[in-house]
């Protein structure tokens, strides 16, 4: 049977032994989820981001389904006319005299007036003030049918929404947290606090104890952000909406835990390169172009089948391509899975590098280091 290891400081008195490397990533990890949920700034913030998603839904909804209908002024012989279109509102009066009254006086936009004359073989005049008013005259029209040979799935609008919605939670999520990583882990070194913290938990630990409690704080948030959009959706009647981004939201948050950890692992040991925070910035730049770009791809070309099927495969940019190309059912049914294992085999390889890089740079505190070095020294 073991026993329990102890260590004796100079004085003869024994103390506990270091705690192995799961317990002090648990341990890290708790540190770090307490220290941002006791953080004000952390609380308004997500507050501000939940309250800006509801009311974007919510106002979104109100201004989609608001049409003021165009004021017509019609006799009886056109009153059938106007009625069946939506676009349009009947006013009703008694002859063409008073009809043309009130759009003189600018109560009404035009007036639908019978014409017999043999010049029109409509039977129908519009009367108008000073521009022939094209809203009406479309509306009144008889357009032909239209067959489209490839009818697109989703509306262009809501394809581009879909698609900023998802790049803008993975980017500022990715981007807020990873920062507050780099932040802590150079405030460590400056401060020389990574020296006590080594001396009780290995650095492999303390990095993925970092990666877990930010990863964990990030999908929290994002969770939240659902569940809001969700309620927000239910209130306003988006029902037909909700059920089609059911299933690639799911796919969404599993492409989120593992892309944020390959990101967060980046950021990590982006930071444990310099000892400064005055010089994060030219460590810190690529990152975050590496963040960003992958979204503004995505934004830019969402209506490129071809451009978004190849960032739907590349490590950096597939949380957000590969749940967008699923809204859109562009995606076959297993090209997610192919998709998230080459996420997966990425990160682990990202992780395997920054670990090395973040274990050999911490307590290297003589001006900026760089990657070749950390990979090369022992």
């Amino acid at each position: 049977m073991s026993t329990p290891t102890t260590t004796r400081t100079t004085a003869g008195r024994a103390r506990p032994a270091a705690p192995g490397v799961v317990p002090a990533t648990l341990m890290v990890a708790e540190r770090e989820v307490v220290t941002q949920v006791r953080s004000k700034s952390f609380l308004i913030s997500t507050a501000v981001l939940l309250l800006a998603v509801l009311a974007s839904i919510v106002l979104g909804s109100l201004l989609g389904g608001r049409t003021e209908a165009t004021r017509v002024a019609v006799v009886s012989q056109t009153a059938g006319l106007v009625e069946d279109v939506e676009t349009l509102e009947a006013v009703p009066v008694d002859d063409a005299d008073a009809a043309r009254e009130l759009v003189e006086s600018e109560d009404v936009a035009a007036a639908v007036l019978p014409d017999d004359s043999a010049d029109n073989p409509t039977g129908v005049r519009v009367v108008a003030l000073t521009d022939a008013p094209d809203d009406v005259v479309g509306a009144l029209s008889a357009a032909p049918a239209v067959e489209l040979l490839d009818e697109p799935e989703t509306d262009e609008g809501v394809r581009y929404l879909v698609s900023f919605g998802f790049g803008l939670v993975f980017m500022m999520s990715a981007i807020s947290f990873g920062s507050t990583i780099a932040q802590n882990t150079v405030q460590e070194k400056q401060s020389r606090v990574v020296e006590i913290l080594l001396s009780t938990v290995p650095a492999r630990a303390l990095l993925a104890g970092k990666i877990l409690g930010n990863s964990a704080l990030a999908l929290g948030q994002t969770a939240a952000l659902a569940a809001v959009s969700v309620i927000g959706l239910v209130a306003t009647g988006q029902d037909e909406l909700l059920g089609m981004l059911g299933g690639p939201v799911a796919w969404f948050i599993l492409f989120f835990v593992v892309g944020f950890v390959l990101l967060a692992a980046v950021f990590a040991s982006s930071a444990s390169l310099v000892s400064r925070i005055e010089d994060t910035g030219p460590v810190l730049t690529p990152v975050m172009m590496l963040t960003m770009v992958p979204y503004f791809g995505i934004v830019f070309f969402n209506d490129n089948p071809v451009v978004l099927k190849i960032l739907s495969y590349v490590p950096f940019s597939a949380p957000v391509a590969m749940p967008v190309r699923l809204f859109l059912g562009e995606a076959s049914w297993w090209e997610p899975l192919l998709a998230l294992a080459l996420l997966a085999v990425a990160t682990v390889g990202v992780v395997m590098i920054g670990a090395r890089i973040y274990e050999r740079s911490l307590l290297r505190f003589s001006g900026r280091v760089t990657v070749r070095q950390a990979l090369r020294d022992a």
